[in-house]
């Protein structure tokens, strides 16, 4: 790894307001973003991203090699939970290792944002389209949990009178706000076209930066407090959370060679593929396996995989991509 680019992606301001939010919270500082300012930057970080990529798409145009990029990202997120779920069920009982594998197929959207600014810094080019796979990406993994976890459950406890409610279970990981948000912000980008990012742009595209260092101010708060039970979690779930990213995001990138994929975009897709997620899939797994332990995978996505990734795993895996490439 390039030793100037972890450098410059640690000294950046984003991750460096997530450090300034963990370092509050260990020496408790009463420093704390409220809940619907959290909920406001969240919103606006969702909409940005999606108008971005909505205008971005329809300047690129749909075409066989994007929807090959769209149905892989969407096939290695229904796929990517069962690789883990195997991984962590020689350890765990069923419903926890099905949480957990859930929320590592699906994605983070913080994280795919992060990269897209490692990105923008280093003036490297990105698609549009891959805004839409990281929103086709959070429900399909969603889906493999529940499954995993019924197979199991039905198998070990040869119970059939506890059915999932596959309904309320479907609306919860389609009709997710964060989806709702991205599709339709991806949806108004595209059919605005160039007019609509000319009068959105200096909403959705130059406050972009300094919004996300509020939101990682927050989620460096949040991610502190999370620390006392990944302590509680073990040795074997802590190296999960740090070992899977990278195997994952290795996956991403070879499959980004085999699509034929530019540089940034290859980038992009190893996010995806090695990142977790801490919002969208806990959500619906509140709903979908109440009895998987959320104090297991919310702790791992939040509090290990995402600042690896943002410090370690992007810069990382920018490099492997340069290397390849050239």
């Amino acid at each position: 790894m390039d030793p100037s680019a972890l450098t410059q992606n640690l000294l950046s301001p984003p991750i460096l307001f997530f450090a300034l939010g963990m370092l509050a919270t260990l020496v408790r500082s009463d420093l704390s973003v409220p809940p619907a300012i959290a909920k406001g930057l969240s919103i606006y970080l969702l909409v940005s991203i999606g108008f971005h990529g909505g205008y971005e798409l329809h300047r690129s145009g749909l075409d066989v090699g994007v929807l090959g990029t769209l149905g892989v990202a969407a096939l290695s997120s229904a796929l990517l939970p069962v690789l883990a779920f195997f991984v962590l069920r020689m350890r765990m009982k069923g419903e926890d290792a099905a949480g957990i594998a859930a929320c590592y197929g699906s994605v983070s959207a913080v994280t795919f944002i992060t990269a897209i600014s490692f990105l923008e810094r280093g003036q490297t080019e990105y698609s549009g389209h891959l805004i839409a796979a990281m929103a086709l990406m959070e429900s399909p993994a969603i889906v493999t949990g529940i499954v995993l976890a019924t197979l199991m459950r039905t198998k070990t406890e040869g119970d059939d009178n506890q059915r999932p409610e596959w309904r309320a279970m479907a609306h919860e990981a389609l009709a997710n706000s964060a989806i709702v948000l991205l599709l339709g912000s991806l949806v108004i980008g595209y059919l605005c076209g160039d007019s609509g990012w000319t009068t959105m742009k200096p909403l959705v595209k130059d406050p972009f930066q300094a919004v996300l260092c509020l939101f990682l101010l927050d989620m460096g708060l949040v991610a502190a407090r999370r620390l006392g039970d990944l302590r509680r979690s073990g040795v074997f779930l802590v190296a999960f959370a740090l070992i899977a990213p990278p195997v994952q995001a290795s996956l991403g990138i070879i499959a980004a060679r085999l699509l034929g994929l530019a540089e940034g975009d290859a980038l992009l897709l190893a996010v995806l593929f090695g990142s977790a997620s801490y919002i969208a899939a806990p959500a619906a797994l509140r709903l979908a396996l109440p009895n998987a332990n959320p104090s297991l995978y919310v702790p791992m996505s939040l509090g290990l995989t995402f600042p690896f990734n943002i410090i370690v795993g992007i810069p990382l895996y920018a490099s492997i991509i340069d290397w390849w490439w050239a």
